[in-house]
């Protein structure tokens, strides 16, 4: 920060100071709410950021914590668009996109309970619509409807008692879900890591949303860090973030890798025509094929 401080910002007093007069007051309330008024004043009005490092490092974690929530907004929209115009579920893991909705809501709850800095949690919130839409659309393409709508009932359910009625779950509650949370986040990504490893592709994983969620879960390490005093928040990041290390990875391993675009009532007739063709009639002595015509044999008079 010394170099910085002494080769770009000193000499650029001059120049910067007048644009810093002339910015409207609203905009220095919202900075103070942000770090409060001595960072502002060492950072903004000083244009210093040696005077105090402590002020330096938490103006990075914020504006790091509004990149999050501003990237979370469309984190999922590709991979929600890859879905609608392909028309296929293949290589997206239901059981990932629930799970990690679940991990979601409650990391989400807590945060708002315990009256966190909305920098630290904001993302959660927009993340777990757009997980909603992707789930809803792997069922149907699936043709499970009815899983559908059930699932969006449950997640309803689960709004409610979260955040609306807060008397459903005490704090000591909601402190052992969030414990539980982090766990749910980790096993979010296992399903999805299987199911390339199984299929042998990304099929139609949205690469935005993995290598996002990558430099995501990097940064909320730092941001959590610095502004919530939270381990279980800290591992559960930890944690994730070692995961999708792993997912990035494999989608770099089968990036040329085919898309898998059949859907199940495809495969479902193709496994029903591969058990005719290897079944023992297709196969004896006596069968023969619709419309061909078998010699006969002349009788002599």
């Amino acid at each position: 920060m010394d170099v910085i401080q002494k080769s770009v910002l000193d000499p650029l007093q001059p120049y910067l100071q007048p644009i810093v007069e002339a910015i409207p007051e609203p905009v220095h309330d919202a900075v103070i709410s942000l770090i409060g008024a001595p960072c502002h004043s060492a950072l903004l009005l000083d244009l210093s950021l040696t005077k105090d490092p402590a002020c330096t490092s938490l103006a990075i974690s914020k504006a790091l914590g509004i990149a999050i929530v501003g990237a979370s907004a469309v984190v999922k929209v590709p991979q929600i668009l890859k879905l609608i115009h392909s028309r296929s579920s293949a290589g997206v893991s239901f059981v990932s996109y629930a799970l990690e909705t679940a991990s979601l809501l409650i990391t989400l709850s807590y945060g708002v309970r315990n009256q966190f800095p909305f920098s630290t949690y904001g993302e959660s919130a927009l993340i777990a619509v757009q997980d909603i839409a992707v789930g809803v659309l792997v069922l149907n393409y699936a043709g499970k409807s009815a899983a559908a709508a059930a699932f969006v009932a449950i997640v309803a359910a689960s709004v409610y008692a979260l955040l609306f009625d807060q008397t459903l779950i005490d704090a000591q509650t909601m402190s052992y879900l969030q414990a539980g949370a982090g766990a749910l986040g980790i096993a979010s990504k296992l399903p999805q890591i299987y199911a390339i490893w199984s299929q042998g592709g990304t099929g139609q994983l949205s690469a935005f949303a993995v290598f996002n969620y990558l430099v995501g879960s990097l940064s909320r390490i730092f941001t959590t860090l610095q502004e919530v005093d939270d381990k279980l928040i800290l591992y559960g990041f930890i944690a994730g973030f070692s995961l999708n290390v792993i997912l990035a990875t494999q989608m770099l391993y089968y990036w040329n890798s085919p898309a898998q675009t059949q859907t199940p009532k495809s495969k479902k007739a193709a496994g029903k025509q591969k058990a005719v063709d290897q079944s023992p009639m297709a196969h004896s002595s006596g069968a023969s094929p619709k419309g061909s015509k078998t010699p006969t044999t002349r009788r002599r008079g």
